[in-house]
């Protein structure tokens, strides 16, 4: 066979959708067959707190089906990925438990800010005009059942990004509460939503103007069915927006699934995300409100097309990543000379020292992360800086991100300035990370720091060598590096003890 094919699962809050794709060497990959079914985790979640009996029956139902048609395409390679019902769901490991024994997945819960950036990936892949479209101030909207997720392109680069949780369906249950005229609901909805939404303007955006809205989520296929006459293709204006939302407050969600053939459930949905979509649209004054057609297993073919390193893609996913930080970095005064130069210098140790700690990439980008972040907790208070940059980490999505990567980011950044703790002292605290990642990655972090104490960038050239159980660090310069190599040899032990070789630093002075 000439090409393999895969399967891209997502279990959302509303549906379960599966998208079978071929992948060959040459062309990339393709759509070969689509298959959802509408189910409603997140109502329970969001409501008790469980998922319930018959919504887990439904669902192992629904994976077996996918079973059968994965057999059909000879399919054996999936990733099947849960969102934020079953993130949120207080009995989520029976729930997986039981589809693995049921169905034979493996289904993995995605984190909040994992979630959003495969969803970017597909957008930043699939759709055409992506990258015209965010030449201009960019606000990306991803509507989910349970939440929104609002990040800001500027100059094309991925700055912000915030959670808010008010997505569509979270939104319609809270809602059906009030028991008032539908005019009087709309209002309601409006201030309900405009309040959150304003919020994030103000303390995220300012005076910063937005040109465009890329509006992605589950509803806006069928938000552009609602009245055809429009002739709606892949965005609408404020004035186009206004006249469906007029639409869908004078039908009921049962009109509106006979009249444009939508689930009826789906239905339910279309106002709360037309009444999110208008709101961004109308506080934050922008021109257009783009609705390509993504969804999470968009976002999962990519990555696994980038990570199995089978497809380049125009747009470096990581340099999204690094370009957040960095704003992030901005928003607590970090020193930004300073910490880039740590920054450079702990990914050439790391890069040095590859065949003795045997890391890899997401590593290192973890580590030049915690390099450029490693001052924040000063911005709070210059006498409990590291335990008040781990609140700050642990405290702050970092969108690729997933929760165990972000902690341990947060340790090494907290004990780069303190002492490293023993194994059983530290093991409790960090519940998901690893303690050797967490050691290996400060040890280098000390000695980075250690090497531009005086925050001067002394150096003009670092050459790094590991030879005879030395880390040999040789710096050029005619500066003096007494204040470095006072508090290098401190920093060098820590490394010597969890890499079994002794960092030593020599000077040369180049004329």
């Amino acid at each position: 066979m000439a090409y393999k094919t895969f399967a891209a699962i997502d279990i959302g809050s509303t549906d379960v959708t599966m998208k079978i794709y071929e992948i060959t060497a040459k062309k990339g990959y393709r759509l070969l067959d689509y298959v959802s079914n509408i189910i409603e985790l997140g109502s329970g979640t969001y409501a008790t707190g469980y998922i319930s009996r018959s919504a887990v029956e439904q669902l192992c139902s629904t994976l077996q089906r996918f079973a059968r048609k994965m057999r059909e395409y000879g399919t054996v390679d999936y990733r099947a990925y849960a969102t934020s019902a079953v993130r949120e769901a207080k009995n989520n490991a029976m729930v997986l438990d039981l589809l693995k024994q049921r169905t034979g997945f493996k289904v993995e819960i995605l984190g909040n800010s994992e979630h959003r950036f495969l969803m970017y990936k597909g957008l930043a892949v699939k759709s055409e005009n992506f990258e015209k479209i965010v030449e201009k101030n960019t606000a990306i909207v991803d509507i989910g059942g349970g939440s929104i997720q609002i990040s800001i392109m500027n100059n094309q680069k991925l700055t912000t990004t915030q959670n808010i949780s008010i997505g569509a369906l979270r939104v319609r249950d809270r809602l059906k509460t009030f028991r008032v005229d539908v005019e009087h609901l709309e209002r309601i909805m409006e201030e309900f939503i405009s309040n959150e939404i304003e919020a994030f303007r103000r303390y995220y955006l300012g005076d910063k103007s937005i040109k465009n809205i890329i509006a992605i989520g589950d509803e806006t296929a069928c938000l552009k069915q609602i009245m055809p006459e429009l002739k709606i293709t892949d965005h609408f204006d404020e004035q186009q927006l206004q006249m469906v939302l007029e639409k869908l407050v004078s039908q009921n969600p049962a009109d509106l699934a006979a009249d444009y053939k939508i689930p009826y459930e789906r239905a339910t949905l279309l106002l709360p995300a037309a009444m999110i979509y208008g709101v961004f649209l109308k506080q934050s004054k922008a021109d257009l409100i783009w609705m390509p057609n993504i969804d999470l297993c968009d976002g999962i073919i990519v990555d696994e097309m980038e990570r199995s390193k089978k497809l380049a893609f125009q747009r470096n996913f990581t340099d999204d990543i690094r370009s957040s930080v960095q704003m992030l970095a901005k928003r607590y005064c970090c020193n930004k000379e300073h910490n880039t130069n740590v920054a450079s210098i702990a990914c050439m140790i790391f890069d040095k020292t590859k065949k003795i700690h045997g890391l890899k990439d997401k590593e290192r980008l973890q580590l030049e992360i915690a390099a450029l972040l490693h001052d924040c907790g000063k911005f709070i208070n210059m006498n409990e800086a590291a335990e008040n940059a781990y609140t700050i980490i642990m405290s702050t999505e970092i969108i690729g991100l997933s929760q165990r990567e972000r902690e341990e980011i947060a340790n090494i950044i907290k004990y780069n300035a303190l002492q490293f703790p023993d194994y059983q002292e530290l093991e409790g605290s960090i519940r998901n990370g690893s303690y050797m990642t967490i050691a290996k990655l400060v040890a280098i972090l000390k000695v980075a720091n250690a090497m531009d104490r005086s925050h001067k960038q002394k150096a003009s050239e670092y050459q790094i060598v590991v030879k005879d159980k030395q880390l040999l660090i040789t710096i050029d310069t005619l500066y003096d590096l007494t204040l470095e190599r006072g508090l290098f040899i401190n920093k060098a032990e820590f490394f010597e003890q969890v890499y079994g070789i002794k960092p030593v630093l020599r000077q040369k002075r180049s004329v």
